[in-house]
């Protein structure tokens, strides 16, 4: 009985000891995360979500804007205009009534677009039938959809004038996105962005389509960290590139301030992060590059 006894005495403060030693990991592990998410602007990895998700809208918008732009250019110039953005494997159903058009996009179970992202499920997009206002709303939900694998729900509210003050088409949208992507890591993402459309349009060619955007966004990632981005040098998007090619993004959280920049007009992946202390890193954005090759030779 007595050896029992010790026996157990043995095993318990084993076992204590063994759940003080957990007990500690869990509460500097948690020290830790709470520390890193009070102290770091953001992290490479979120980053590269909030980047993502921002190529995301943006490809919808530019979906979007491409297919409206197809009425109003064959209603003004009195002829039928086509866009060579869509590929085949895009079925779109238009239903009209009397006072709007609402259009279907579907993309089937994959499809892969000119720029080689890969799309699923349905964009449905609604516009007033009235081509002779100045501004209209375009109105963006989503069903069952996907970007090169990332589960995507929400929708976009679109301003879209035919002219702005430099004679370019404008929209201003307003988009909520939550993203799912297959490893389970989620972005919450909501904006105001301005894009002009400065170069392309009418042309046909999708290639030399180019985009100069201002605004803000809003991230939420995984672990309920929150950030904010505002455009303080407009961003060049040209779609014969899947990378935002220049300007200045300033980010922030928790008081603290980086900025990113894209770079001076060249076609790559990469971009320069400058720290709150003034030390600067040059990161790999959107990482969809090495996954979705383009398929264009740009």
């Amino acid at each position: 009985m007595k050896k029992n006894f010790g026996m157990f005495s043995c095993t318990g403060l084993l076992l204590a000891t063994c759940l003080f030693i957990v007990s500690c990991t869990k509460n500097e592990s948690t020290e830790i995360v709470d520390n890193l998410a009070n102290s770091e602007v953001l992290s490479i990895a979120e980053l590269h979500s909030s980047d993502e998700v921002e190529l995301i809208a943006e490809e919808i918008t530019v979906l979007a804007e491409d297919i409206y732009s197809i009425d109003e250019i064959s209603f003004f110039s009195k002829s039928t205009f086509t866009s060579d953005y869509l590929p085949d494997c895009v079925t779109i159903t238009t239903v009209v009534t009397d006072t709007s058009k609402e259009k279907t996009i579907d993309f089937g179970e994959g499809c892969e677009l000119r720029n080689g992202n890969i799309l699923s499920g349905i964009i449905i997009l609604t516009y007033s039938k009235d081509m002779e206002l100045a501004t209209k709303m375009l109105s963006i939900s989503l069903e069952d959809f996907t970007f090169n694998s990332v589960a995507v729900e929400g929708n976009a509210n679109i301003a879209r004038t035919r002219a702005n003050d430099n004679g370019n088409p404008q929209s201003v949208a307003d988009a909520n996105f939550d993203a799912e992507w297959p490893e389970g890591e989620t972005v919450e993402y909501s904006a105001s962005r301005t894009r002009e459309w400065v170069e392309g349009y009418g042309s046909g060619f999708w290639g030399d389509n180019v985009f100069l955007i201002s605004g803000m966004a809003t991230y939420k990632g995984k672990l309920g960290n929150v950030f904010k981005k505002e455009i303080v040098d407009p961003l060049r998007r040209e779609m014969a590139c899947r990378f935002i090619v220049s300007g200045v993004v300033e980010i922030s959280r928790n008081d603290l301030g980086a900025s990113l920049d894209f770079g001076d007009g060249s076609c790559d992946a990469t971009g320069t992060l400058t720290y709150p202390d003034g030390t600067t890193e040059e990161v790999i954005l959107r990482r969809f590059h090495k996954k979705f090759p383009p398929k264009f030779p740009f």
